[in-house]
């Protein structure tokens, strides 16, 4: 696989393989058998080394066990098909019969749905990316085949996007305050947006023209809340892209559409597409975590509504490139899953849900508790090397651990090898040094901390090192105790386990390091954004007011300036659009 693939070869790309073939029953079966005889091996006492280095790896590695193996079991559920015939027989009534014979350009065909009309609007929602990202989205958006409604959630209140807007004939709306952050504004667009369907795509993901024809016919089922579809990147030229990407690879490929059979596959936040009864009937998307999509999916599920996951790639975005933008996506994701274990806890006899729900939201709950793992797992050689106390048993060969070992984590890694095509030294340097995220966001969920709320592509640009700290004097102490260790083996007149160890993390750390110094020093920076292209095409204004005002009309396609309104989550504003002149600028209340 390339390493800079474009868009038409990006990560995700391949089409609706629902079930697993036999080789990858094959692997799954091996990587299950692998993980249980590991497991038996460290439950065994007679294996058991000292109290605090054994309890130490049983935690660890009892996290990392219980996620594989759920993980597979889940992808081994990856059979069902969720494209029955009536989407088939939806999908080729979407645009009637006689749409493509008048001649209507596919933006333009009208949408229907059970033999009914339906409305459907396009969300981009903005906080701050680049303007020329935006445009490229906006554009693409527009061309989506069939009738519908384009609009621009502008949290980053910026007049260049508004003359996006009209440059390229989408809605505009900015608010006047930021509350809720992503999600806020979405249910502030919802206060103006009146469509049966609403598409949601982050500034950065540009979608295709297919999108509403591939996701639209699931929603013949009345109970159905969303179709999410994946995240993909075309932007894999940094080694923090890269190593972000594939880590969600199996994720998307495998584990996402092994949910579809328990009817627990989770919104993603972007590529998806809503049913607005849906979202109406739990009182908007979610606005008290930072991480609404899965929070919102928990409460349709728990509402008794329907999700599906498709694994067909309908919008190409932009992984995080620098360590700034990957730390702060992950400290949002871990501390929303985090909250929902602390706050939300899916075992409770209050949640309703199924039983299978209930563990797959256990397990995404859970899952950053594996990022915390090589911190724990990091220590063990130190305090072999310092105070000579041992995980295992003496009487436990090095050769007897290593198999068992291997027998686990390098079935794991054949997996992962097999099912992406290639193995990436990214992902692995990622998911060993990322452990100070995860602590950080579990203290923050434990402490109810607002973490704040940024989008992945605007991260400010300022020096690596100042977001890995806690690698970078990791890092300084594992070398050091490298150089204890190889000064005691040579004493010893063997390589000691620990030492070997303990230099693979040292190691692993200074790739991590060393990438940060690079980028750092310019060598390894983002793409330049695709080139800002203008074209003219009538504007659309939105104009918001609070609710004590009672006015609406409707306004000529002619007209020139977006403005909007003051959030009321309890009460819905008056809306209307109106024609301004072109020189007025900023927000009427």
């Amino acid at each position: 696989m390339h390493t800079s693939p474009t868009p038409a070869h990006s990560l995700h790309q391949q089409e609706s393989h629902t079930t697993p073939s036999p080789i990858l029953f094959l692997m799954v079966g091996a990587a299950t058998l692998g993980t249980l005889l590991y497991a038996g091996f460290l439950l065994d006492p007679a294996h058991r080394g000292d109290l605090l280095p054994y309890s130490m790896v049983l935690l660890a590695e009892s996290v990392l066990v219980a996620q594989a193996f759920f993980g597979m079991w889940t992808i081994l559920s990856g059979g069902h098909n969720p494209r029955d015939f009536a989407y088939f027989h939806s999908r080729d009534a979407l645009f009637g019969v006689n749409a493509k014979r008048r001649g209507l350009p596919p933006p333009l065909w009208p949408v229907e749905l059970n033999g009914r009309p339906a409305s459907v609007d396009v969300f981009i929602t903005t906080c701050g990316e680049a303007p020329s990202v935006i445009r490229r989205t906006v554009q693409a958006a527009i061309e989506i085949h069939g009738v519908h409604r384009t609009w621009i959630l502008d949290d980053g209140r910026s007049d260049e996007v508004r003359a996006i807007a009209s440059d390229e004939g989408a809605r505009y709306v900015r608010r006047l305050s930021s509350g809720g952050a992503k999600a806020g504004n979405i249910n502030h667009a919802l206060t103006l947006a009146k469509g049966d369907f609403f598409a949601v795509f982050d500034a950065d993901f540009v979608p295709r023209p297919g999108f509403i024809e591939e996701t639209l016919p699931f929603f013949h089922d009345s109970k159905l809340a969303f179709v999410q579809t994946p995240q993909s990147y075309g932007n894999l030229h940094t080694t923090i892209a890269r190593g972000a990407a594939y880590m969600q690879a199996v994720f998307y490929r495998f584990i996402q559409p092994g949910r579809n059979r328990f009817n627990a596959a989770f919104c993603v936040g972007t590529n998806v597409m809503f049913r607005r009864a849906a979202i109406d009937d739990v009182g908007g998307i979610y606005t008290d975590s930072k991480s609404e999509d899965v929070w919102t999916s928990l409460m349709l599920h728990e509402a008794g509504w329907n999700s599906v996951f498709i694994p067909d790639v309908l919008a190409v975005g932009d992984a995080p490139e620098t360590i700034e933008a990957y730390s702060k996506q992950q400290l949002r994701w871990a501390t929303g899953g985090f909250e929902i274990l602390l706050t939300h806890n899916p075992l409770s006899r209050h949640r309703r849900l199924s039983l299978e729900q209930r563990i797959q939201y256990l397990v995404t709950s859970t899952f950053y508790l594996t990022g915390i793992c090589p911190l724990i797992l990091l220590m063990l050689p130190p305090l072999e090397i310092f105070f000579d106390l041992k995980p295992m048993t003496v009487d436990t060969t090095v050769l007897t651990w290593f198999l068992y070992y291997a027998g686990f984590y390098l079935l794991q890694i054949i997996f992962a090898w097999y099912t992406l095509g290639s193995f990436r030294w990214e992902t692995l340097t990622l998911a060993a040094v990322s452990f100070p995220i995860y602590v950080k966001a579990l203290t923050n969920a434990i402490k109810r901390k607002d973490v704040g709320w940024q989008a992945t592509g605007t991260a400010k640009g300022s020096s690596p090192f100042n977001f890995i700290v806690p690698q970078v004097l990791f890092f300084i102490f594992l070398a050091l105790t490298s150089v204890v260790g190889i000064f005691r083996d040579i004493d010893n007149g063997s390589v000691a386990l620990a030492t070997a160890w303990n230099v693979t993390n040292t190691v692993i750390l200074g790739a991590f390091v060393l990438a940060a110094l690079r980028e750092s020093r310019g060598k390894d920076v983002p793409r330049s954004a695709a080139s800002d292209h203008r074209q003219e095409r009538p504007m659309r204004t939105v104009v918001a007011r609070p609710a004590s005002t009672s006015v609406a009309a409707p306004a000529p396609a002619s007209a020139a300036v977006p403005v909007a309104a003051k959030q009321e989550p309890a009460v819905e504003p008056a809306r209307w659009s109106t024609p301004l002149p072109r020189r007025v600028k900023g927000i009427v209340s």
